[in-house]
């Protein structure tokens, strides 16, 4: 992957609290990510995750450590799943297709706070200076990771979870087919990420994502910026 080796070899680790702010943004992304799937499937009847204590906003519970390295190198990766048992929805597919879709929508939501707190952090940082820059540092990577990590669960590539919302579409028999086989589509989302053949769409929709919440935000930092400045 183009982007990732271009990181190594900008690669610094000057800054110990430039590390420690990404690993912090990447962990919020994955946390609420998670959680968001697994509250889901509670509402739909699945009780799995709740009883695995999944349904937590404790980082450590969710981690996956390859996942969160790329997070941190090229702005998008993975956690460890929520179990999910799809015999305890009233609607196996839709719950399912649910309960995947989920984590994309918590992420999309997730980097609109993070837009729009970053506005309000870089006022007071222009009216009081100091430690609010970290702050806006850390808002703006938590933006940067949460649409990455939204944009690429929704590409229809197994395990991720824009394929159980797809495979949901399909008629029965070929959604129980492609469910059973679904553990070797890891195999050829590494070797796409590897040729770095998502690379183009995942940074150009993830682009797009992030100019939509910055558009939404900018009156307020207009609003703002007039009353405080």
């Amino acid at each position: 992957m183009e982007a990732l080796k271009q990181w190594l070899q900008q690669l610094q680790f000057g800054s110990l609290i430039d590390v420690l702010v990404i690993v912090a943004a990447s962990l919020l992304c994955i946390t609420v990510h998670e959680t968001c799937h697994g509250l889901a499937a509670c509402w739909m009847g699945d009780d799995t995750a709740k009883r695995m204590g999944r349904l937590s906003l404790n980082p450590l519970r969710h981690i996956d450590i390859m996942g969160l390295v790329m997070m941190a190198l090229v702005r998008f990766g993975w956690a460890k799943p929520v179990p999910v048992d799809m015999r305890k929805f009233r609607n196996p597919k839709a719950g399912m297709a649910l309960t995947a879709l989920a984590g994309p929508v918590s992420n999309v939501l997730l980097t609109l706070a993070a837009v729009v707190l970053r506005v309000v952090a870089l006022v007071l940082f222009y009216r009081y200076g100091g430690a609010w820059s970290y702050v806006i540092d850390f808002l703006e990577y938590v933006a940067i990771l949460s649409a990455g990590l939204a944009v690429f669960n929704l590409f229809p590539i197994p395990p991720l979870d824009g394929s159980k919302v797809v495979f949901a579409l399909l008629p029965a028999q070929y959604y129980d087919k492609l469910m059973r086989y679904e553990r070797f589509g890891m195999l050829l989302l590494m070797a796409l990420l590897f040729l770095g053949v998502l690379d183009t769409p995942l940074y150009f929709l993830r682009g797009k994502l992030l100019n939509m919440a910055s558009y939404v935000a900018e009156p307020l930092f207009m609003l703002l910026a007039a009353r405080l400045l």
